[in-house]
């Protein structure tokens, strides 16, 4: 369930993006390693490293949903925060990140 949140982004369960609805774009905020490592990643994700995101982001159709992802929710709050900071209009953070996303069982790409 979709959930409010800090300034101008809404928190969203990691069962609650996986049943998806709209197209969204999601992008994964940590580094290489951690995006191919144990937990893996959401599939179809966009490795957008924190430091980057904002360079990354300019690129990208402000009205365009986007959902952010790191290990456990903190990096992908900060990102959040950067992208309605930005101008962003739709800005999600998975909560919990990927921790959450893996112990809820949903599937994850390697």
């Amino acid at each position: 369930m979709e959930l409010a949140a800090s300034p101008g982004y809404r928190d969203i369960a990691p069962a609650d993006l996986a049943r998806g609805g709209r197209a969204r774009r999601v992008v994964d905020v940590r580094e290489p390693e951690e995006f191919s490592g144990p937990l893996g990643h959401i599939a179809g994700a966009d490795l957008v490293p924190l430091a980057i995101l904002e360079s990354c982001a300019a690129r990208w159709d402000h009205e365009e949903q986007i959902a952010v992802v790191c290990r456990s929710g903190k990096r992908s709050a900060r990102a959040a925060v950067l992208l309605v900071r930005l101008g962003f209009k739709d800005v999600l953070n998975v909560e919990g990140g990927m921790q959450a996303h893996v112990g809820a069982g949903l599937p994850v790409a390697r």
